[in-house]
Parts: structure tokens; C-alpha cells; sequence
């Protein structure tokens, strides 16, 4: 049986907690900045979680099910 492959982009973009749940950056910041308020741009700065819902489509992509 060959080893199951995860999903390279995937890899790149989550994290998996300690607890469980996954980590994951915010869209909307790599471009077009100036017209954006500095409160929204601040409130994207920090990693953010993934919602439960989308958790075990994750965690399929990362073979961690």
C-alpha cells in the first residue's frame, strides 16, 4: 500500500493546534491596502481558526483525520 499523499497547498497555508483546532492566515492582505481602514487592516494582522465545519475537510487534506 502506498503512503497517502497530503495536499501540498494545504500544508502551507494550516496549522493543527495542540487542541484540535486548525490555524489559519487572513485573506485580503497582500494588495490594494490603501483603500482599506487602518482597523480593518489591523483586525486582519493575527492568525485566525478555521470554523468548526471546515475542520474535517481539513484535516482530510493534512492526513490528519
Amino acid at each position: 500500500m502506498p503512503k497517502m499523499k497530503s495536499n501540498s497547498g494545504a500544508l502551507k497555508r494550516f496549522k493543527v493546534k495542540k487542541n484540535g483546532s486548525i490555524k489559519r492566515g487572513s485573506a485580503f492582505r497582500s494588495h490594494i491596502l490603501t483603500k482599506k481602514s487602518q482597523e480593518r487592516k489591523r483586525n486582519l494582522r493575527g492568525p485566525q481558526s478555521v470554523s468548526k465545519v471546515d475542520i474535517p475537510r481539513i484535516k482530510a487534506m493534512l492526513n490528519k483525520a
